[in-house]
């Protein structure tokens, strides 16, 4: 019964950690000769403290949780890449922003955990 439970804990997380359909995931070591390319949006959605601890000055600061709030900020036709601590949030705000009609959408994978800027 134990393994049961494991099982599905971590078959939970992995699913979590996926990305949402069509949307692409890069590295940090892929992010970085992004960062100076203007026609892209970059978001953290990092908590506010988090954000001021340690962030990628190129990133705007747009906490998960006020994500669908602030849509209207972003452009639709741009690209939108989103990093967070670790993955897993910024895989959520991906998903948000497919289903709120970004057609070009890319997440960080291992977010600012991986980040060795």
């Amino acid at each position: 019964m134990e393994w049961v439970i494991i099982i599905v804990i971590v078959a939970f997380f992995a699913w979590r950690m996926m990305p949402s359909k069509g949307v692409k995931s890069i590295s940090t070591d892929e992010l970085k000769p992004m960062l100076k390319d203007k026609s892209k949006q970059f978001i953290d959605v990092r908590t506010p403290a988090e954000y001021k601890g340690r962030h990628i000055n190129e990133f705007k600061n747009i906490p998960l949780n006020l994500l669908k709030s602030k849509l209207d900020k972003l452009d639709k036709t741009k690209e939108v890449v989103v990093i967070c601590q670790s993955g897993m949030r910024s895989s959520q705000a991906t998903g948000i922003l497919k289903k709120s009609g970004f057609t070009n959408v890319t997440n960080v994978r291992g977010g600012m955990s991986a980040w060795r800027g």
